[in-house]
């Protein structure tokens, strides 16, 4: 391979302002790279990352960022290793002012970096290991080798002085980190804002994503009949979205019957009969981008209970949707939904995640988070090119069932669009009798 393939790739100030098209539909093509028409281009996407979180890096007061989170270390690196990597700890990045990613992995991925992502530097694909949530011992020394070697990295990048950001970390690095003669602070906030705004090329896996549950759910609208489990649906929506490019279905929640009331936010082996009101969502991602995406179906018929739950739901999600645009504060729109005690909770942190949104992009939970709980008394500020789902739930009168409906949405110019595409403007059911 021509050595100048592996130079990094150059931050241009284009690549940090999103080039969007409203005036098109957005694109939800097939996975394959083509030479007839523009798809997602990863290496722009890998520019923009890295260019948002240089910008945001430098309004801040720290002179590094030590990421430890997956999400976070995809968004500087543009590398992931699989899936259970996700709860081990075991990789971290290290991002300076002036320099590129340097990128620390597990075993052997290190050495696959070097020959597969020549957006990296070479040298800067080093293999690590620190504690995997403790079972390495501290005592060992392999958290004190690595710290130094961390500080080392900033005194040559000239900002040995500043603070480290950090977002996620085991304690006993982080005292090896201060040992060593670090001052570390919350770097989450400083990635978080970075990673708010998405490319085109990010939206248009985000809407890739949800056209995959779109699919999900029309599968489930066919499947789901009595004497078929919670959990048979679960499997079958798995397969589906494995064999349709998922790299991570994180959670299906499969709710019915009376386990709709108050909802549980799992799914059990319950088997649904007739009448079941039953709600699903769908948490998976394609190329890290995650979606969050309900739909409340009922089998064979609905009571009017039922019926009625659904449309409050539907008509709390209508109004929050209404206002969304750029400029519109978080606050307003949390407005637009009821207070925990009108839906039968005790207070808000009780109904919290019921009436939502929240940030969708390669986690599950970004910004903005909108709720009762915290947007009435600190606000922020819809903006374009955000990504977001918005949910609202509402328990219905008989005391077991329940509607929950989600609808995910991006930020546009002068409004926002929906990607969540499966009906659900009136209550779908299911083989009706």
């Amino acid at each position: 391979m021509d050595e100048r393939t592996r130079d990094p790739l150059p931050i241009r100030a284009e690549d940090i302002n999103p080039r969007y098209n409203w005036g098109r539909a957005l694109p939800a093509l097939g996975i394959m790279g083509v030479d007839f028409e523009e798809r997602v281009d990863y290496r722009r996407m890998h520019r923009y990352r890295l260019g948002r979180a240089k910008q945001v890096l430098e309004k801040s007061e720290c002179g590094a960022l030590l990421v430890f989170d997956v999400n976070n270390i995809r968004y500087l690196t543009s590398t992931k290793i699989g899936e259970w990597e996700r709860d081990k700890i075991c990789r971290w990045a290290l991002l300076t002012r002036d320099n590129e990613p340097i990128l620390w992995d597990f075993g052997s991925a290190a050495v696959h970096h070097r020959l597969y992502a020549p957006w990296l530097k070479p040298e800067n694909c080093k293999a690590g290991l620190l504690g995997l949530r403790g079972t390495v011992q501290p005592s060992f020394g392999l958290m004190a080798k690595h710290a130094k070697e961390i500080f080392g990295l900033l005194k040559d990048a000239g900002v040995e002085k500043m603070p480290v950001g950090v977002d996620i970390i085991e304690p006993a690095m982080m005292f090896e980190l201060q040992k060593a003669g670090m001052k570390i602070v919350d770097g989450q906030q400083i990635m978080l804002e970075a990673r708010e705004i998405k490319s085109a090329d990010e939206i248009a896996l985000l809407n890739r994503a949800a056209a995959m549950v779109d699919g999900a759910y029309h599968m489930i609208s066919e499947e789901l009949k009595p004497g078929v489990r919670e959990n048979d649906i679960v499997a079958k929506v798995n397969e589906f979205l494995y064999r349709h490019g998922s790299d991570d279905v994180e959670a299906v929640n499969a709710i019915s019957g009376e386990r709709c009331n108050p909802h549980p936010h799992n799914f059990s082996d319950r088997m649904i009969r007739p009448g079941d009101q039953a709600f699903f969502d769908i948490l998976q991602s394609f190329m890290g981008y995650r979606t969050c995406y309900y739909r409340t179906f009922n089998v064979g018929r609905a009571t009017p209970a039922q019926h009625d739950a659904y449309k409050k739901a539907r008509e709390w999600l209508d109004r929050a949707i209404e206002l969304i645009k750029p400029g519109v504060m978080t606050d307003e729109v949390a407005r637009a939904w009821p207070k925990a005690q009108e839906f039968g909770f005790p207070d808000e942190l009780s109904a919290f995640g019921l009436q939502f949104g929240h940030g969708l992009g390669l986690a599950l939970h970004e910004r903005p988070i909108i709720s009762r709980v915290v947007s009435l008394e600190h606000p922020t500020e819809i903006r374009e090119g955000m990504v977001f789902a918005l949910e609202t739930y509402c328990p219905a009168t008989d005391g077991f069932s329940g509607a929950r409906i989600e609808e995910e949405m991006v930020v546009t110019d002068k409004g926002c669009r929906v990607i969540s595409l499966f009906p659900a403007e009136e209550l779908p059911i299911s083989h009706r009798y």
